[in-house]
This record gives C-alpha cells, sequence and structure tokens, in this order.
C-alpha cells in the first residue's frame, strides 16, 4: 500500500515593514483667493424682467500687505454697428457703417476702490480690466500706405478715429445699462469675507457669461477665480426663438398667414357687426 506524500512546508510568514511616519504638512502660505455665486444659470421666461447675483467669497493668507478684490463680469461676444451723421449737401445722411466684432455683448466691474488705487494703466491694460480696457476687435478693413518713410504700413481705415468710435461703443452699452463699473461695489463684510452684487438687466442677452475674481496685492494681480454664468431661454419663449432662427423660411410663412388670418377674421366680425 502506497503512503501518500507529506503535504509541503508553509511559506515563511512575512513580516510586514514597519510604517513610514508622515513628514510635515506643508501649508502653502501664498495669498489665495475662492468664491462662489448664489446662482449660475438664469431662465429667461416671459415674466423675466432682468435679476440681481450675489458673489461671495474670502481671501486667505492675505499677509501684512492690503489687497484689494475686482470682480469681472463679461457677457458673449456680438457684433455692433456704428454710423455717423454726416453732412452732405445741407443734408444729414449716415456715414458708411463701422462694425466691431468682438465686443463683449456685457460687461460689469467691481472694485474694492478705483482701479488707478489698485494697479497702473499697463497691468489693468495688459489684463483687459475695466472700461477703458476692455477688449474690442477693431474693424477688420485694412489698407497699406506709406507712412513716415515706411513701405507698406498696414493700418486699420478707422485711422486716428478709431478711439472715438471705441468710446461709442463704450458709450452706448453704458446707456443701455449694458456695460457698468463700480469701484466700491465690492465690499469687505468681515476681515478676508467679501460680498459683491451683479445686476443683470432684461437686456442682457442669452449666453454664457464668464466671471473672473481678481486678487490684486502690491499693484499685481497674484490670484485668480473663474466661473461662469449661463442665462438661457425656456418655455414657449426658447421654443418661438428656435423656431424663427433655425426655420426662418417656415417661421415668415407662418407670420404671414397668421396676420393674414387675423385680418380676415376682424373683417369679418366688424361687418357682421
Amino acid at each position: 500500500m502506497m503512503v501518500p506524500p507529506p503535504p509541503p512546508p508553509d511559506p515563511p510568514a512575512q513580516v510586514a515593514a514597519a510604517p513610514v511616519p508622515p513628514g510635515p504638512v506643508v501649508v502653502s502660505r501664498n495669498p489665495s483667493i475662492s468664491a462662489g455665486l448664489t446662482n449660475s444659470q438664469i431662465d429667461v421666461d416671459s415674466d423675466y424682467s432682468g435679476t440681481s447675483l450675489v458673489m461671495y467669497g474670502a481671501v486667505f493668507n492675505p499677509g501684512d500687505d492690503p489687497v484689494d478684490v475686482v470682480l469681472v463680469v463679461r457677457g458673449p461676444e456680438r457684433p455692433v454697428r456704428l454710423v455717423r451723421k454726416v453732412r452732405v449737401a445741407g443734408l444729414w445722411l449716415n456715414s458708411r457703417p463701422v462694425v466691431f466684432e468682438g465686443a463683449p455683448a456685457f460687461y460689469v466691474m467691481a472694485s474694492t476702490r478705483p482701479l488707478s488705487d489698485i494697479a497702473s494703466f499697463g497691468v489693468l491694460r495688459r489684463m483687459g480690466v475695466g472700461l477703458d480696457h476692455i477688449r474690442i476687435d477693431a474693424p477688420e478693413e485694412e489698407r497699406t500706405v506709406n507712412l513716415y518713410g515706411v513701405r507698406d504700413v498696414v493700418i486699420n481705415r478707422l485711422g486716428e478715429d478709431y478711439l472715438e468710435w471705441r468710446r461709442a461703443v463704450i458709450r452706448l452699452k453704458e446707456d443701455d445699462g449694458l456695460y457698468q463699473a463700480d469701484p466700491e461695489g465690492v465690499r469687505f463684510v468681515d476681515p478676508g469675507l467679501f460680498r459683491a452684487e451683479i445686476v443683470l438687466p432684461p437686456e442682457a442677452p442669452t449666453g454664457e457669461y464668464l466671471t473672473e475674481v481678481w486678487l490684486f496685492q502690491n499693484g499685481e494681480a497674484i490670484a485668480v477665480r473663474r466661473d461662469t454664468i449661463r442665462v438661457r431661454r425656456v418655455g414657449i419663449e426658447r421654443w418661438l426663438h428656435n423656431f424663427a432662427f433655425f426655420q426662418p423660411w417656415l417661421y415668415g410663412l407662418v407670420s404671414v398667414m397668421l396676420a393674414a388670418l387675423t385680418g380676415w377674421a376682424a373683417s369679418r366680425w366688424f361687418r357682421r357687426t
């Protein structure tokens, strides 16, 4: 009778290595900023008459030097068409239109104090912060001239009038309530905690808005927090908008038929009465 071989011996027990004690926790001491909106999505319906949003935020590790907070809200870009009244043979006529392609349809700036006290002109211009520094693309029409002895100099057809036209864009947007600047719109409600209010008028277009909260110290931007606001149509307004823009021929035909039907029905009713 055969005897089965004995089972193999158990492997030697593995001794777990002693855990390495954690090193010191490194905490960043650089100034930083955090912010959030009370509402990041706005629904536009038949009862919409504008709205206001509140931005809350906090500044961490500001150090001993004072800090400033600047809030910028940019709406979607829309082309802006301008004309100037010119006198021709005793008559006032519209000049050739000028179209700016890259102007924000909505722009709001709020800060803890005037921008000129926060940063230099060059810093603000480079960042596009403030009404005087909004990035607005000039008309694409250009021409090549010989200027000051230099050949083939490419200049915009507006020439020296470009700044005047640009100021006109900003002035018209301000009159419509779409461009706003409040040098005291950001308030510190507690040490390190700030608050700002954003007012969206009913004329503000739908689309995606970019919000930027900048932290300034010693004349330089040292931190930024970005977020988005979505303004969208809902209900019957959204359906009519999509119908008109994506099926314009059918929308026009239906509008004409409804107008004709309404006129015919009104005439029949008045004839009977």
